[in-house]
């Protein structure tokens, strides 16, 4: 748990947008909650009160973290042979990303996990002369031997759980499928390895498994991406370890306290990326429960809490939740970084009850585009031709609607479309392996509401 005093934690506020008025009878009550950090990883932190505790994080970002970088070293990296280049080109550009005073190790993964810097079962001090000897180090580095990434998950875990700090980071990267182990061997190490570290997951080139790497990075609460072109490697394990750098605070969970007699329906984080809470609720007290979101540093993100409330008449009000971050320490207590309140009251005004809440309504439709893309995918690949061009139409149109410029970009790499407004479209005769990787892989990032 993190370990820090309330003058070293980064500002955090909560609003709550929704529409409160329901009809007589109505139940359902949503809202959208946004969570922002300031005043901590890159802009420079906020004032502090009295001296910060010898384990806290400065403001701007310090070494109380650690990173272990897993990279695939299995045969497949050696096709085409500046594949196993190109990950040693970029892991030692990660390396150089590594602020001074982070610990850091390297790890090479193949149907077992190896240590490759510095070994012993250690972590390194990141300096110029650690920087130096891991890169040296990377030389080692060959294709060779299977996949199995519960292993390489559960190395790391073990290295990261050595260090006496805060954010604990992955970084994964991969070619192929998993195959020298089962999924419920590679689930049983996301289960073991959840909530203890987060993970950052890459797939290099087309012939890996798309739900694998993005179902690592979801268990993992990181981010999940492509690299179809190796020599992309570099850029994007720079910008990896940058925002790694950028965490300040660990561990913060969203809180949800609701009255009794109310039911929740769903919890889901519904920007940057889309992403289902509902499931990994720990019970705080007989009221509350806990949903991780992981590590923070200078962002904002959205959540959306959808509640059933009992019935009620016209006049009568409730506080249907109340949302708080809360911030665990070491000693089993704690602290309330912000919070805010979802409401309901019941009117007869029809405009009232019946008007959507413009940030309900705008990720509600990012929602169904990322869920009606992965359904088009897959109707498209099991020959569903008629299912694939309506799903994907439908997801033309909500990303049309909504501004997903990038999204709707990717969508017409996959089909021709005739009319975005109406969804109307027709599937591509031919459809590169990357364009359509990269459609699965990306569906679940979301825009922001335009104000």
């Amino acid at each position: 748990m993190a370990n820090f005093s309330k003058s070293t934690v980064p500002q955090f506020s909560v609003e709550v947008y929704q529409n409160e008025f329901l009809p007589e009878g109505g139940r359902e009550v949503n809202a959208i909650v946004t969570v922002t950090s300031t005043g901590g990883g890159t802009s420079g932190g906020a004032p502090l009160t009295g001296a910060p505790p010898a384990s806290a994080t400065p403001p701007g970002g310090s070494p109380n973290a650690a990173v272990v970088i897993m990279v695939d070293c299995s045969g497949s990296m050696d096709y085409p042979p500046t594949k196993m280049r190109n990950a040693r080109d970029a892991t030692s550009a990660a390396i150089d990303t590594l602020r001074d005073g982070v610990a850091f190790a390297v790890v090479a993964g193949t149907h077992v996990a190896k240590e490759v810097y510095p070994g012993e079962g250690r972590l390194a001090v990141a300096d110029a002369g650690t920087r130096a000897e891991a890169k040296n180090a990377l030389r080692k580095l060959s294709a060779g031997g299977g996949t199995a990434i519960g292993t390489w998950l559960r190395l790391a875990d073990r290295l990261l759980a050595s260090a006496d700090v805060s954010i604990r980071h992955g970084i994964l990267l991969t070619d192929g499928r998993n195959e020298h182990e089962t999924p419920e061997d590679l689930r049983a190490s996301l289960d073991a390895c959840a909530g203890r570290f987060t993970c950052d997951a890459r797939g290099v080139g087309t012939d890996w498994v798309v739900k694998e790497v993005t179902g690592i990075a979801s268990a993992m609460l990181g981010t999940a991406d492509i690299v179809a072109d190796p020599s992309g490697l570099a850029a994007d394990f720079t910008e990896m370890m940058e925002n790694a750098m950028g965490k300040e605070v660990a561990d913060v969970a969203l809180r949800l306290w609701t009255p009794v007699g109310v039911e929740i329906k769903f919890v889901k984080q519904v920007a940057p990326t889309v992403e289902e809470l509902t499931e990994r609720r720990t019970d705080a007290n007989p009221r509350a429960g806990d949903y991780p979101t992981g590590s923070w540093g200078d962002e904002s993100r959205d959540y959306h809490v959808c509640v059933q409330v009992p019935e009620a008449g016209v006049g009568q009000e409730m506080l249907a939740a109340r949302v708080s971050l809360i911030l665990p320490a070491a000693d089993g207590t704690s602290q309330v970084l912000s919070q805010g309140l979802v409401r309901a009251v019941w009117t007869d005004d029809m405009v009232a009850s019946t008007s959507i809440n413009p940030q309900v309504a705008h990720y509600t439709g990012q929602a169904e585009l990322a869920q009606v893309i992965q359904q088009g995918l897959e109707a498209r690949k099991s020959g569903d031709f008629d299912g694939a061009t309506a799903k994907l139409g439908r997801a033309v149109q909500l990303a049309s609607d909504s501004g997903n410029a990038d999204t709707a970009k990717l969508l017409s790499k996959v089909v021709d479309v005739v009319d975005a407004a109406t969804g109307t479209v027709r599937l591509k005769a031919k459809v590169a392996d990357a364009d359509e990787m990269t459609l699965e892989t990306r569906s679940t990032k979301t825009v922001r509401v335009k104000k």
